[in-house]
């Protein structure tokens, strides 16, 4: 008997830092107006991992990051080729509800282009977003909250950086 009820409070411990991890949806929640996509320049660019099997180097412009007063982390990522190939999204990331959103595609050929069927999609769902779940446990995220500042944000991005090439 005693087992078994170690074994129930320990599950029960297990289930609520689970569940305090994730929130609640906020009924009343809305996302304010974005912005265009801002200017980014690959000579400012962050490196985080994505996978070591990736082919792409991923990096964030410092320069674009904000955090809104919707709880809502905008940046443009950058994804580059073995072969120089640029491609940028403007995402968002809401850290809350572990959800992004694509607002702009750019390539160098034709620049920024808007996009025009976005919606929050969870960052776990699949191989299209894994860049920005690996952003956000790099420094885009605390925990289910966004930063406190966008300097938090590429200091953790740093430091990642720094303790990959001191391994």
């Amino acid at each position: 008997m005693r087992l078994r009820d170690l074994f129930a409070a320990g599950l029960s411990t297990l289930c609520l830092g689970v569940a305090a991890q994730l929130s609640t949806p906020d009924p009343d929640w809305k996302e304010l107006e974005t912005p265009a996509p801002p200017a980014f320049e690959l000579s400012r660019l962050v490196p985080f991992d994505v996978s070591i099997n990736s082919t792409l180097k991923f990096g964030v412009d410092p320069a674009t990051i904000t955090i809104g007063q919707d709880g809502v982390v905008r940046y443009v990522i950058v994804a580059r080729s073995g072969s120089g190939t640029v491609n940028a999204m403007y995402e968002g990331l809401r850290c809350s509800t572990g959800e992004m959103r694509t607002y702009a595609r750019y390539n160098a050929s034709g620049g920024w282009a808007r996009t025009t069927d976005s919606e929050w999609r969870s960052v776990f769902a699949n191989a299209a977003t894994r860049h920005t779940l690996m952003f956000a446990k790099q420094g885009g995220c605390t925990d289910n909250a966004p930063p406190r500042s966008v300097n938090d944000i590429v200091r953790s991005l740093r430091n990642q950086d720094l303790e990959k090439r001191a391994s």
